[in-house]
């Protein structure tokens, strides 16, 4: 059974523009009935011509000229209201698809290659609404020019064009069977353009690794090899299309030459005039563009099938987290939290991250997690925000279960300060107030002066309105920390995270950045990722996590004085 074209997933998006398309339609119906009354008037001139007749040749010749501006006419609005078309659908296919991507779990961007999105989201789509302009700037006028001007044609001599019908299904055929393989070959070379744009996102991303290790030849060497598989996709892609045109544009020719021979024929037997044959000829060379414009769409239709299918594959991603069908949002929380025999394991593993977790705490408590690499520690606080839901167990906020609350209305109230810092490129300001655009510069910049950023940025040129780079990099480590604090800060969460966000600074930023938090712990229930032990002396309970269970609890005099497992650690650092 043959497989259902993925351009029917265009309609959604195709029908809000209706109207739009009923008016270029329109255009091209004007455009289109002319062309049998231009090969008509060819044949008036031509007769004028051959008598002699100046006066008659010129009121011919205006007529034609005047016929001929409003088809132009009729084409500038068929193109530009189909330009307008396939702009919007590319427009609303490309923000829905990105809208379904930041609904998709953390999972899914943790084992997908971001050069792959960025590729389908971009160049995928682009080529989608080229298509859709293609198919009524260039193939529905070329389909109705073809049927206009064979009508006309049938109309002066039927015998002279079932004859030429010979070489049409064979013109047919080829054009199919050519599209069948330059679909194929597309999909292939999309997939290899893909992988090229994977590759450079990563080692641009880590062009400082590769510059470290002296690895410029080694990623080169990768760099070569997929920009040959590139080249090879393409190459047998252009190959094929190269052979197609020559074979089609030869039976074109053998067309004319036809019709010359029968041409003559009809005029001797009687059947056809001389001005009749011109104007028959004219139209016949009427039908020699678009049938060459309806093989080269034909090809581009097939590629572009195969973007539509990358870009729409996306959308039938389901995320593993998301809003139950009755979800409430999370009324204004105290910051009780409960683990409740939670156990998890990654989608992407079977063996156990944290097994049968019991923890409640209080409002207002500050909790250290403390354990060996991969004892479970982040994994235990990514599942609070629900980047991540446990296989077993609930997680409840004030005695409400997480599972039962939309999620924005829940991270809402979670604040996060990752140790990796990430700022987005734009301004610090925006950078504060980052997803809450409504915020005023008052607001930020209050948020700022409690993170202890306040000073740095307003001896910056710009102030708050200052670009900070790509991923921050026009400004140190320690306020980048500090932003992001002033983030968490305007955010005001009752429950914050911390990822040991001072094990990367030096000295000065690190007196600085913890000042801030200081700050910021005040009234919320705080959970920390410990790495170094000295930040978690003050903790009200540290929890001691091994293979995804908590072996040890208590607080750090408690925890020393049971020469256990945290003692140990301890003695380590």
């Amino acid at each position: 059974m043959k497989q259902r074209s993925p351009y029917w997933q265009l309609i959604p998006y195709i029908r809000p523009q209706i109207p739009t398309i009923t008016k270029a339609l329109a255009c091209t119906i004007v455009f289109v009935g002319v062309w049998p009354l231009l090969a008509w008037l060819a044949g008036l001139i031509s007769t004028a011509v051959g008598e002699g007749n100046v006066t008659r040749s010129a009121q011919v010749a205006a007529i034609t000229a005047l016929v001929f501006l409003l088809q132009k006419i009729a084409q500038y609005g068929q193109d530009l209201l189909m330009a307008k078309v396939a702009l919007a659908v590319a427009y609303q296919v490309r923000t829905a698809v990105y809208g379904h991507l930041q609904t998709l779990s953390i999972d899914y961007f943790e084992t997908t290659r971001t050069g792959d999105l960025s590729y389908r989201l971009t160049e995928d789509i682009d080529r989608v609404g080229e298509v859709v302009n293609n198919i009524f700037h260039q193939f529905i006028p070329s389909v109705l020019q073809l049927f206009a001007v064979f009508a006309y044609v049938i109309y002066l001599n039927w015998q002279l064009t079932l004859a030429l019908l010979i070489v049409a299904p064979l013109i047919a055929f080829l054009i199919s069977w050519f599209g069948e393989k330059v679909q194929t070959l597309s999909r292939r070379s999309q997939n290899r353009i893909s992988d090229l744009s994977s590759l450079l996102t990563e080692v641009f991303s880590g062009m400082r690794l590769v510059q470290a290790f002296a690895a410029e030849d080694y990623t080169l060497n990768k760099f070569c090899t997929e920009a040959e598989h590139n080249r090879k996709a393409r190459y047998a892609a252009e190959r094929l299309k190269a052979i197609q045109f020559p074979i089609v544009g030869f039976l074109e020719a053998l067309a004319v030459l036809l019709l010359f021979l029968l041409g003559g024929w009809q005029i001797a037997a009687g059947n056809l005039t001389t001005s009749e044959f011109i104007s028959y000829g004219a139209g016949v060379l009427m039908l020699i563009d678009p049938i060459s414009i309806t093989t080269s769409n034909y090809n581009e239709f097939k590629q572009g099938e195969a973007s539509v299918a990358r870009v729409f594959e996306l959308m039938t991603i389901e995320p593993r987290v998301q809003n139950e069908p009755n979800a409430i949002e999370l009324p204004v929380i105290q910051g009780k939290v409960t683990y409740h025999h939670v156990s998890f394991a990654y989608p992407q593993s079977q063996q156990s991250v944290l097994e049968d977790i019991n923890l409640t705490i209080k409002p207002g408590e500050m909790l250290a997690l403390v354990g060996a690499s991969g004892a479970g520690k982040t994994s235990l606080v990514n599942l609070l925000p629900r980047f991540y839901d446990p296989q077993q167990g609930e997680i409840l906020i004030d005695g409400i279960n997480i599972r039962h609350v939309t999620l924005n209305s829940l991270r809402r109230q979670i604040g996060i300060v990752p140790q990796d810092t990430l700022l987005f490129s734009g301004t610090i300001a925006e950078n504060i107030a980052f997803g809450q655009p409504e915020m005023g510069l008052e607001a930020i910049t209050n948020a700022a002066k409690v993170a202890n950023a306040d000073q740095f940025i307003s001896q910056l040129s710009q102030g708050y309105f200052t670009d900070v780079g790509e991923r921050g990099v026009n400004l140190s480590g320690g306020q980048r920390q500090r932003i992001a604090i002033a983030r968490a800060v305007l955010l005001d969460p009752k429950i914050l995270i911390l990822d040991e966000a001072t094990s990367a600074l030096d000295s000065e930023s690190e007196a600085l950045v913890q000042e801030a938090l200081d700050r910021l712990l005040k009234d919320r229930t705080v959970l920390i990722i410990a790495h170094r032990l000295t930040t978690v002396r003050n903790a009200d309970r540290i929890l001691v996590l091994e293979q995804g269970k908590i072996i040890e609890m208590g607080t750090h005099e408690q925890l020393l004085n049971q020469a256990s497992r945290y003692a140990q650690f301890h003695g380590q650092q």
